[in-house]
């Protein structure tokens, strides 16, 4: 039974494994099989991509094959064009040496012809060669002489119109393109007043005042009918500027006496010398200067208060000094200096009134005395032609000082006749040993002379005004009289404590 059973389990287990192993058999066969389509389908990729790539080759290889006889045919045509020219050029050169033969025989046949001509000649006029060869180089070169005068001639009378020409459209172009303003200085500044009642303080008690404030000045304090107005009148801008600021101060404050006036009058001229550098700067910045010296600077600012011929002597400067800058740049000069050059070559008369004498003399040393530059020298030299203008710049300075001098109406004679007489008055008593100061009042018919005390007695005082008239009357030439007043002042200051 038992034995049964073990046959039956082994048929069992041999049937198991028979299955078992046609599965493995089936499943190697269904493996096998993708295998076989996986490398199947592998072969015909292969084959495709390699198909491609062969075409592609192919493709290429058409292309580049297409242009190696594209290049091989142009080779041919230029080689055949080489060929060509080649052939023109033997044909060229043969020509060339056939005409360069020719040319040869025919310069021999001249030359030939020429020395028979010559042996003619020389038979007939029986001079030799070098006689004859002598003569007409004479006759040239007197015949050359002539013409080459001529030439220069007509080149220098071109020249010179297109140098006239160039000039007057340089001037004409500067004078339209700077179109400044006419500033005209006149003897007086009208003072207005809140009211009438005013007049009387400032007069005083006795004109104490009014007589103060015209000897600390320096100015004539004109009163009269006209309502609320007093006009001061003196042909020094700068004093009388200094007066107007003077009166103002004091009409503000309201209290009005001598030493008031003396105290706001100090004031006044100290704060002038600020304000003078300050106007100097401002127009050195608006030109676009740069550095420059102290000095100059005050100097620029004092000329507001100078005039020339009627004309304000810092706006004349100003307008040279633009005038200047355009003619320099139109003549390709250095635009800058030329402007520098051109508000300084005035520079004295900014210490005419101080010193006297000649304003370009006084304007070279100042600016010599500061290290200007040689141009602005140079500038202020030949502007009244004392020496001459040595560049672009200079040139372009006198230029436009003569434009901005000849403008109509920009300059008055009969004012600066006026201006020179008064001036030479005040020189006149401030010569004589001893003066402090020397005012002229009253339009030139009065001059007011302070002294020192410590150095002239009253007695002393008599005779200087004498000989001070006496001077006017010999070297001056004036209408009417001049009054000389000699003033002698002892002041005697203590302080309580």
């Amino acid at each position: 039974m038992t034995r049964k059973v073990f046959i039956s389990n082994q048929q069992i287990a041999l049937k198991q494994a028979k299955i078992k192993a046609i599965a493995i058999e089936k499943e190697a066969e269904i493996k096998f099989q993708n295998q076989r389509i996986k490398l199947k389908e592998e072969e015909i990729e292969l084959r495709k991509k390699y198909e491609d790539e062969m075409h592609k080759a192919l493709k290429e290889f058409e292309e580049k094959s297409l242009e190696v006889d594209k290049k091989e045919f142009a080779l041919s045509q230029k080689s055949k064009s080489l060929d060509e020219e080649r052939r023109i050029f033997e044909i060229d050169r043969n020509s060339l040496l056939l005409s360069q033969q020719a040319i040869d025989d025919l310069k021999l046949k001249y030359q030939e012809k020429q020395n028979d001509l010559i042996e003619i000649l020389s038979n007939y006029t029986s001079l030799s060669i070098d006689e004859a060869k002598s003569m007409l180089l004479v006759h040239l070169e007197d015949s050359l002489k002539i013409e080459k005068a001529n030439l220069i001639r007509r080149y220098e009378q071109e020249t010179k119109e297109d140098a006239r020409r160039k000039a007057n459209y340089i001037i004409a172009l500067a004078a339209s393109r700077y179109a400044g303003e006419y500033s005209a200085e006149k003897l007086i500044n009208v003072v207005h007043l809140a009211d009438d009642d005013m007049k009387g303080r400032i007069i005083g008690k006795d004109g104490r005042n009014i007589k103060s404030l015209e000897m600390i000045t320096g100015v004539d304090v004109l009163i009269d009918d006209t309502p609320n107005t007093i006009i001061l009148s003196s042909f020094n801008l700068y004093r009388r500027a200094i007066a107007l600021n003077t009166i103002n101060l004091l009409i503000e404050d309201g209290r009005i006496h001598p030493a008031r006036i003396e105290e706001i009058y100090k004031k006044c001229e100290n704060d002038m010398e600020q304000t003078i550098l300050n106007d100097g700067e401002n127009v050195i910045l608006d030109l676009g200067l740069g550095y420059m010296h102290t000095e100059l600077k005050k100097m620029i600012g004092k000329m507001k208060y100078r005039a020339s011929f009627g004309q304000n002597a810092l706006s004349h400067s100003i307008e040279v000094a633009h005038l200047s800058g355009l003619i320099a740049g139109e003549l390709d000069g250095d635009e800058l200096l030329a402007k520098r050059a051109g508000l300084l070559h005035d520079i004295g008369k900014a210490l005419t009134h101080e010193l006297g004498g000649n304003h370009v003399s006084i304007g070279y040393d100042l600016a010599r005395k500061c290290k200007e530059h040689p141009v602005v020298l140079n500038a202020i030299l030949a502007h009244h032609g004392n020496e001459e203008a040595k560049s672009i710049e200079a040139a372009a300075v006198c230029a436009a000082d003569a434009i901005s001098g000849a403008r109509p109406g920009a300059r008055k004679e009969v004012l600066e006749n006026f201006l020179k007489r008064v001036q030479n008055l005040e020189k006149i008593a401030l010569s004589k040993l001893g003066v402090k100061q020397a005012y002229v009042i009253n339009a030139g018919r009065e001059i007011r002379v302070i002294v020192r005390s410590d150095q002239v007695d009253d007695k002393e005082t008599i005779i200087m005004a004498r000989d001070i008239a006496k001077e006017i009357e010999m070297n001056l030439q004036y209408p009417g009289e001049v009054k000389v007043n000699v003033i002698r002042e002892i002041r005697a200051t203590e302080i309580a404590r």
